[in-house]
């Protein structure tokens, strides 16, 4: 992708070397199960204890990053400048208005609205203050352990995240959460958390429909963030986590509905073509 000296978003918080009150998660059993709930963009207030509306107390630390770190930094932030061109400009053609969201860069822990998180739950989006939140050693997790290097992956994970923002401000996260206490974890899972994800995975492709638009993707950007989605569908990490996989408990979509939603994306480039709630199951 090519981002050298384009402009960098202003709604960065850079948070590292702070820390949040406490940690979630108990032991590596723990951390699979947060890891497959929440990697790219779920819901962190279902393991969080719902919204917290306390400020945690977070200490400065003489943080100092590789060089390779910092490099990143600059670029989630110009990939999150063009998020917010690419969502204003959508959001006027359909009449709305868009509001930017923050990416809150972080190390270790953070605090949001929707409780305190360790990196190991991966990057996430919190409804409750509009921001993004990513650990940029996620990247080498990205390249390591999910076998998806590249920068426009890593530049898919932050649209995936602005996606959910998306749909916050489109109301349609506001409209499918009265059923998660309605429903069976199952049912909820089945048919809204799954399409939630698949929609988000959707409007990162539309993201990427216009980077192409604007000539800025290049050879084998597309393929990068189509080996991400497919790495992180629950299938493939179910599969590598435990040795099986477990259908009901899917919560973001196997990975071939990841990469047929993100490119279904890629080839519309409209809000429309992404109504993930509305297809069958068997179509899905």
């Amino acid at each position: 992708m090519k981002w050298q000296g384009r402009r960098e978003s202003g709604n960065v918080e850079d948070r590292r070397g702070m820390g949040g009150k406490t940690l979630v998660g108990g032991g590596i059993g723990g951390v699979i199960v947060i890891v497959i709930v929440l990697l790219l963009g779920g819901n962190p207030a279902s393991l969080l204890g719902g919204m917290d509306s306390g400020t945690a107390t977070q200490t400065a630390g003489n943080y100092q990053g590789t060089e390779q770190e910092e490099q990143l930094a600059d670029f989630v932030s110009v990939v999150l400048a063009d998020t917010e061109d690419v969502w204003g400009d959508v959001f006027k053609q359909q009449g709305l208005t868009y509001t930017d969201p923050t990416l809150v860069i972080y190390s270790g822990s953070v605090q949001s609205a929707c409780g305190t998180a360790s990196s190991a739950v991966g990057p996430f989006y919190c409804p409750g203050d509009q921001k993004l939140y990513i650990d940029l050693s996620f990247y080498d997790e990205l390249k390591q352990q999910f076998q998806a290097p590249g920068d426009f992956a890593m530049a898919y994970v932050v649209a995936h995240e602005v996606g959910h923002h998306v749909q916050n401000l489109l109301g349609t996260m506001e409209k499918i959460e009265p059923y998660r206490q309605k429903l069976s974890e199952k049912e909820f899972n089945t048919h809204y958390q799954v399409r939630l994800e698949l929609q988000a995975d959707y409007y990162a492709g539309v993201w990427a429909h216009y980077e192409q638009g604007k000539n800025l993707l290049e050879q084998g950007d597309l393929d990068e963030a189509l080996t991400a989605a497919s790495a992180v569908g629950d299938d493939t990490i179910q599969q590598k986590a435990q040795g099986y996989v477990v259908p009901d408990s899917f919560t973001h979509g196997t990975s071939e509905q990841r990469k047929r939603w993100f490119n279904k994306g890629f080839e519309s480039g409209t809000i429309a073509g992404g109504d993930t709630f509305s297809v069958s199951d068997s179509n899905l």
